[in-house]
């Protein structure tokens, strides 16, 4: 398995949900529709909201990307 320095290996859809967590802690997340993205970064419980996020990748390590606060649309995470 590779290290947080190698590509992801794995992905899946996410629908922002204010109370379970991602399936797997993401390494990054790709955003396909621009907008806001509220998530609980790794080990914290409260939220933070990255404003106007570009369509692309962005790079945290999140264990859950919120409903209220999220705006993007078309989230992909990866790990």
């Amino acid at each position: 398995m590779g290290g947080l320095e190698s590509p992801a290996r794995q992905a899946a859809v996410v629908t922002p949900d204010d109370i379970a967590d991602l399936v797997n802690t993401s390494r990054s997340i790709y955003v396909g529709t621009a907008g806001d993205i509220s998530v609980h970064m790794i080990g914290q419980s409260s939220a933070v909201i990255f404003k106007a996020v570009p369509v692309g990748i962005l790079p945290i390590r999140a264990d859950r990307v919120l409903a209220t606060g999220t705006t993007a649309a078309d989230i992909v995470a990866l790990w």
